[in-house]
């Protein structure tokens, strides 16, 4: 088919050099003239692992063509997807001003079989806004929601090897269109009204948000009765009706989208007046984890960090990724130095200009007195811990991702405190 992705950020990305994968031919349409520029040297904007190969592939065999100009992009398409930034505004809510501007441009250039596939996370409600922008400009293509569910650090894989694929239409030939684009993956379809694939993907962050801050719960407990939170969840999770995911102890979620998708969720059920306790004790007990962890910290220095050198591991809010959107490890760092800290930071991917950049990992825990495992990045486990040791000014290890292996870095000579464990 003859498929158009607007918008070349995350999301129109894997869905660009997906969608050429199975043999679809690609025209992405992107405003940014730089992240053009990358693009056309089959360079990414972002770091996604197998992304930047699968990009390049279709380039080359000129499956994907980039365009500065969207009408030419949509020129004949079948399908144009939308993956357009919706940000939060001031209160929550999903900014829609783009995807509206969007549709409004692009509308005398669609043909009139042509499907509007929304990729971009929005509120219930868009696809029949979108529906009437299009019917007040004389434009009768069809709008359909197609809510995207990558994780980054696995978006290629989670594209391939997707789980399901949902799709929201009014019209049974519109969902025969996307299920014939999707035809050569192996997921389950589901096909439903566009207000319940709209929610769909609310949901589902909502949940995993609400998961992993539950556990991130039962692991302060943990520290407080004195249980080991490793054996609470290894028991917990073999149980066929829970399993183990998203019940490691960490600093909390992060990135763009559960922060972003478990307010707008919240600001949806206000605006029917709903009232949605549960995920408001989700959202502040997030915000409240990385606050223990600061506390925690300060405590090993009797609540002054004056003068204090903190070298932090990881600055991507999960590893696998180079994304610093909402990152409990920056948000850490950031609290760390008001209180008259000194950080310094090193991360395989990521950057933030407010911290002191370590040329490497041994670099950043130079004349340390406390070091930070903020990412969980498999590549802080291959670091010599006797040569951390003996750079540090002090010997202090803060493990908030519980990657390290207690007994090695106390055989290097450091201390080491972590999540949930108080006897490790």
């Amino acid at each position: 088919m003859k498929v158009t992705v607007i918008g070349a950020g995350y999301v129109g990305l894997v869905q660009s050099a997906g969608l050429a994968h199975l043999g679809h031919t690609v025209r992405v349409g992107e405003s940014n003239p730089e992240r053009l520029s990358l693009l056309r040297a089959a360079k990414l904007p972002i770091y996604e692992p197998g992304l930047e190969e699968l990009f390049a592939r279709a380039l080359a065999h000129d499956l994907i063509s980039l365009h500065a100009d969207n009408h030419e992009a949509v020129r004949g398409a079948d399908v144009i997807f939308l993956a357009l930034p919706t940000p939060p505004d001031g209160d929550g809510r999903a900014d829609l001003s783009i995807l509206e501007a969007a549709v409004r441009d692009l509308a005398p250039s669609l043909e009139s079989s042509a499907i509007l596939a929304v990729k971009s996370t929005v509120p219930v409600g868009t696809n029949a806004l979108l529906r009437r922008i299009l019917d007040e400009t004389g434009c009768s293509a069809s709008v359909v929601s197609n809510p995207e569910f990558l994780s980054e650090g696995s978006a290629v894989e989670d594209f391939l090897k997707a789980e399901r694929i949902v799709i929201g239409a009014d019209l049974a030939a519109d969902a025969d269109v996307l299920r014939r684009l999707y035809g050569g993956l192996a997921a389950t379809i589901v096909v439903t009204d566009p207000v319940s694939a709209e929610l769909t993907k609310y949901a589902a962050n909502a949940y995993l948000a609400t998961r992993l801050t539950f556990f991130n719960a039962v692991s302060n407990l943990a520290e407080e009765v004195g249980a080991d939170v490793t054996d609470v969840l290894r028991a917990v999770g073999l149980d066929r009706r829970i399993g183990p995911h998203f019940m490691r102890p960490g600093p909390g979620y992060g990135g763009s989208c559960f922060p972003k998708d478990t307010s707008a969720l919240l600001s949806i059920a206000g605006d029917v007046g709903y009232s949605f306790p549960l995920l408001e004790s989700v959202i502040s007990t997030n915000d409240l984890q990385r606050d223990r962890i600061v506390e925690r910290i300060s405590s090993e220095f009797d609540g002054d960090l004056t003068g204090v050198k903190i070298a932090v591991w990881g600055l991507a809010f999960k590893a696998g990724t180079d994304d610093i959107r909402d990152s409990p490890a920056v948000a850490i760092g950031q609290a760390l130095a008001r209180r008259g800290a000194t950080v310094e930071a090193w991360d395989p991917e990521a950057l933030f200009a407010d911290f002191i950049a370590a040329e490497g990992p041994l670099e950043a825990v130079d004349d340390a007195d406390l070091l930070l495992v903020a990412t969980e990045w498999p590549e802080f486990l291959r670091i010599d811990l006797a040569e951390v040791a003996k750079r540090m000014a002090g010997d202090m290890v803060f493990d908030a991702r519980n990657l390290l292996d207690p007994d090695a870095v106390r055989t290097a000579g450091l201390l080491y405190r972590c999540l949930g464990r108080p006897k490790a």
